[in-house]
């Protein structure tokens, strides 16, 4: 059985992979049209939905990190990590 990101994140982990994809498609299918009809607003306006993609898809890396760390972390809470 593989232990893929999707099948062992969180839910939080799971909403923002969606809301970064559906983010960044969005921009990048903005940023097309845009240039296709020759638009520059269009294609100013797609830069700032594809940065909030890319903020989604770092944050859902630090909720994977911070995920992963729990779970590695020992239970009787000894080690690096206890305070």
């Amino acid at each position: 059985m593989l232990n893929t990101p999707w099948d062992t994140g969180s839910p939080l982990y799971r909403r923002l992979v969606i809301a970064a994809l559906i983010l960044t498609g969005v921009g990048i299918l903005l940023a097309i049209a845009g240039a296709m009809l020759e638009t520059d607003p269009l294609v100013f306006a797609a830069l700032p939905i594809i940065i909030a993609g890319m903020a989604a898809h770092l944050a859902g890396l630090v909720v994977r990190g911070r995920d992963a760390q729990r779970r590695h972390r020992p239970k009787d809470g000894s080690g690096p990590t206890s305070r």
